[in-house]
């Protein structure tokens, strides 16, 4: 994970994806390499209790806190999904809990991803942006009642 803000992530993204000149083509040929780059995750954590509820395809998503910062495993049984959880990995993978938390998530209208990945896809990504934001609070939360 890198030093990088939430949002230097996102402009490094939206940069990337305005390269693309608004080829849907490209664009999901471009998310499904992503989603090739995630790190493999093991198949002890593939489990019922992982998967992100509210995805047409399963998603399987963990999270583990390290000093203040929630680092993200993920997976899916689809190319397009898997890119689209790359995504979200590699911009809040990494980051303070609350920064997570507070994410304005804004590279998802600045590249124009509802256009290429349709209702369904939209409605599973914003579940699981929903997942990652639970995983903060509930971090943060037993962090609180530690202390």
């Amino acid at each position: 994970m890198s030093d990088q803000s939430i949002n230097q992530i996102q402009d490094d993204i939206i940069e990337k994806f305005s390269m693309l000149d608004g080829d849907m083509e490209m664009m999901i040929g471009y998310l499904m390499e992503l989603g090739e780059k995630l790190p493999e995750m093991p198949e002890t954590l593939k489990t019922e209790d992982n998967i992100v509820k509210g995805c047409q395809s399963k998603v399987w998503l963990v999270a583990d806190e390290q000093e203040g910062k929630l680092y993200f495993q993920a997976d899916s049984n689809t190319a397009i999904t898997k890119g689209l959880v790359s995504l979200l990995v590699s911009i809040l993978g990494g980051q303070k809990i609350e920064d997570i938390m507070d994410a304005d998530l804004y590279f998802i209208h600045k590249i124009g991803m509802n256009r290429f990945i349709g209702t369904q896809r939209s409605n599973g990504f914003l579940a699981m942006i929903k997942q990652i934001k639970m995983f903060a609070i509930a971090y943060k939360t037993k962090i609180e009642n530690e202390a």
